[in-house]
């Protein structure tokens, strides 16, 4: 029997669907909480008996130092450390789809309150200042004049100092909507507009509603590109509709999914299991 360990700090909606689908498809999933783990990481020996570990653990710092751990006594990641560490962190992820040649809104990175203020004049007002790590929208800020950034910043330099680094983009004309993409072991199996009336942040989380989007040409194209760009095997890909086309701002690590299962009908937690098990196989 297929197997895989299952790594979380929080049980969610969608490590529950992963473990309903194993137990459907006749793999064994065995769940391990982060928060219980000790682990030897100069031993070379791991207490996990699963060589396949499937990360999903929501605290960004558990999770790339779990994975980074795990990989170096030997067990084999989704995703792995590399692609964990670049898509975590907004900065890394831009640079990566830079890199590739995907479209994604002009980015600036300062360091202090006045290299962040020439840097949004450069984008122009309004404009976006984001912290490099984080999810669901939180810390992020629309800014429409030098007034109201000059508030947003000084407000930061008094924060931990990963918020001193100033994550600045500009802001893409678009639908009151962007797209959340779901790429699975090379397949863009689902996608999803999320929708906003109230918020410029269309997060689900943040109680955008979600609808089933169709997966164009485009849109597979670049959410395999951008998979690809950060060595995601299971990710999330947001993208936006600019009056020249998609651009990429995002990659999604450890990718929610709830709101996209009753949207579409895809059985992601399914063909998760599924792609899990093809690479026990190998």
């Amino acid at each position: 029997m297929a197997s895989f360990t299952l790594l979380y700090d929080i049980v969610r909606w969608e490590e529950k669907a992963i473990l309903e689908a194993a137990r459907k498809k006749g793999v064994q999933a065995n769940m391990v909480d982060c928060r219980e783990l000790a682990l030897d990481a100069t031993a070379g020996t791991s207490p996990l008996t699963d060589h396949l570990v499937l990360e999903r653990c929501v605290s960004h710092y558990r999770n790339i130092h779990a994975t980074a751990t795990l990989e170096s006594l030997g067990h084999r990641v989704v995703n792995s450390f590399q692609s964990a560490y670049i898509s975590s962190d907004k900065l890394f992820g831009s640079l990566a789809l830079a890199r590739a040649g995907i479209p994604t809104p002009r980015t600036f990175v300062a360091f202090t309150p006045e290299s962040a203020l020439r840097s949004l004049e450069s984008l122009g007002y309004p404009a976006v200042v984001k912290p490099v790590v984080g999810s669901w929208g939180r810390l992020s800020a629309l800014v429409k004049d030098k007034d109201f950034a000059e508030a947003i910043l000084e407000d930061r330099e008094y924060m931990y100092p990963m918020y001193q680094v100033y994550y600045l983009q500009e802001f893409v004309k678009r639908p009151p909507r962007d797209i959340r993409s779901f790429v699975v072991g090379g397949r863009t199996i689902a996608a999803i507009y999320r929708t906003s009336s109230s918020d410029w942040r269309t997060n689900t989380a943040r109680g955008g509603k979600a609808e089933t989007c169709p997966i164009t040409g485009e849109l597979d194209e670049l959410s395999l590109r951008s998979a690809k760009a950060v060595g995601g095997e299971i990710v999330g890909v947001d993208l936006m509709e600019s009056p020249n086309g998609l651009v990429v701002h995002e990659v999604n690590n450890t990718t929610e999914f709830k709101n996209t299962v009753p949207a579409t009908g895809v059985d992601i937690p399914g063909l998760i299991v599924e792609y899990l098990a093809s690479l026990e196989k190998r």
